[in-house]
């Protein structure tokens, strides 16, 4: 069960350019019975293997990287994943969750309205391009919220590299799947593992083996569909998103 829920997660890391978390953490507890904070725990140390390398190759074929950004963002990541952990293991995280579905909802009506074509939702032409130092505090806000929530901050940054870098959509998701590629949650997984005084180690292998399957598959697919219409369908997952983050909330 372990290696299907990392197929799952991984098929959404690949499509979506997300980290996966958002649906690998319910997918351990409802499969494996994992509690909330060992689930994400899980997540994160999954994430730190390599694992997205296969989906990151297959977006190179269509888009070019901006290495530069991803660097600015590594380190706004690596600097507050940790401290998102810490709140996660030591605070009620219920009325930030029900902040977070809301900011959700409204990107994912920002993301609809882009791949409707909609003249307002697109990006305008700008004379400067924006600087690549932006992605330290864009890798920084994913970064805590990876450490908190266990969603990957990759739902955060993608809209913040659409809107502030002006990057298009492809270009958005292979750019956090290279966010990833390094252990950049390792202090987060640190965090996690002091707190919990262990962490399944078995399960994360069948879990990471299972998501670098999905991974390529998503990553695969991805490439071949219109940006409007890969816009669309990211809309429509991040509510879902939402609504998971709302359920939490209220059941918490």
């Amino acid at each position: 069960m372990g290696f299907v829920a990392g197929m799952l997660g991984g098929l959404l890391a690949g499509l979506f350019g997300v980290g996966g978390g958002i649906i690998l953490v319910p997918a351990l507890g409802l499969l494996l019975g994992l509690g909330q904070q060992d689930a994400q725990g899980v997540t994160l140390a999954v994430l730190l293997l390599p694992i997205g390398l296969p989906a990151l190759l297959a977006y190179r074929r269509k888009v070019e990287i901006r290495w530069r950004l991803v660097g600015a963002m590594i380190g706004g990541f690596v600097v507050t994943v940790a401290p998102g952990a810490w709140a996660a293991n030591a605070l009620d995280a219920r009325q930030l969750r029900g902040i977070f579905a809301g900011f959700v909802v409204i990107v994912a009506v920002r993301m609809w309205r882009r791949g409707r074509g909609d003249a307002r939702s697109e990006p305008v032409a700008v004379p400067v391009r924006p600087s690549d130092w932006n992605g330290v505090w864009i890798g920084a806000l994913g970064g805590f919220l990876s450490g908190l929530l266990g969603v990957g901050g990759a739902v955060i940054m993608i809209p913040f590299l659409l809107g502030v870098m002006r990057l298009d959509q492809h270009e958005a998701q292979a750019t956090t799947l290279a966010v990833m590629l390094p252990p950049v949650g390792l202090p987060g997984v640190l965090a996690y593992a002091h707190a919990r005084h262990a962490l399944p180690w078995v399960i994360m292998a069948w879990v990471a083996a299972g998501f670098l399957v999905g991974a390529l598959a998503g990553a695969q697919l991805a490439v071949r569909m219109h940006t409007r219409v890969l816009a669309r369908v990211f809309a429509v997952f991040l509510l879902g998103v939402a609504a998971r983050l709302a359920w939490a909330t209220l059941a918490g």
